[in-house]
């Protein structure tokens, strides 16, 4: 949810959705999300759904007919046809949160998803990391795979922002954050192996082989 104006007077609720496929009880939901909002915030409330699929953009946009008199609910719809595909990496760092919006929508187009990262390679360290974390959350999983290849250490020096925030945060930190940041499960024996390891080397190579590994024995092989 998003408020503009003063907190404590807004003028205007967004509520953003994610939508990914089609699925007729959301638009329920919507209705119901934006009349609690209304009541709540006592001002105008829009549902606005990004979506990553034209087919689903269409489906999201159309009005919601309660069976409340008077009450319809009319979506705003973000697809691909509304979000550039941005593959200049100085236009991504003129405005990363609309790169990342690309990153959703054309992410599988390798020149989307390279200019983004190439563009987050020129930020400071924690910036960069924030934004890779968001646009990796808003990307498919095709795109997540791009991402995660770029970011590998065999591809992306470790003189990166992005990764340089990762390992500051600890070398045993940095490697369990990449596994739950690639959704690979990290057991208890594994996070314990990891947190106990002191061989500066080896846990270099088991960063190394998160980048691309499909699950916790491949970074342990």
């Amino acid at each position: 949810m998003i408020t503009v104006g003063p907190r404590q007077d807004p003028i205007f609720g967004v509520i953003v959705e994610i939508q990914q496929d089609t699925k007729e009880h959301k638009r329920t939901a919507w209705a119901r999300y934006a009349a609690a909002l209304w009541l709540q915030l006592k001002c105008p409330v829009v549902v606005l759904a990004l979506c990553p699929d034209t087919r689903v953009a269409t489906w999201a946009a159309e009005p919601i007919v309660t069976s409340l008199p008077g009450f319809v609910l009319q979506p705003q719809a973000f697809g691909p046809d509304q979000v550039p595909a941005i593959t200049d990496h100085v236009q991504a760092a003129d405005c990363l949160e609309l790169a990342a919006m690309s990153v959703m929508m054309h992410g599988q187009q390798r020149t989307v998803t390279e200019a983004y990262m190439t563009a987050l390679n020129k930020l400071p360290d924690g910036d960069s990391l924030q934004h890779y974390e968001y646009a990796y959350r808003l990307a498919s999983l095709a795109t997540r795979r791009i991402m995660e290849e770029i970011m590998s250490l065999d591809l992306w020096p470790l003189q990166s922002p992005i990764l340089r925030g990762l390992v500051s945060k600890g070398e045993a930190t940095a490697l369990i954050k990449i596994l739950k940041a690639r959704a690979i499960s990290v057991p208890q024996d594994a996070h314990d192996r990891i947190a106990e390891c002191k061989d500066p080397d080896q846990m270099e190579e088991w960063i190394v082989r998160a980048a691309s590994a499909a699950s916790i024995d491949d970074v342990f092989r």
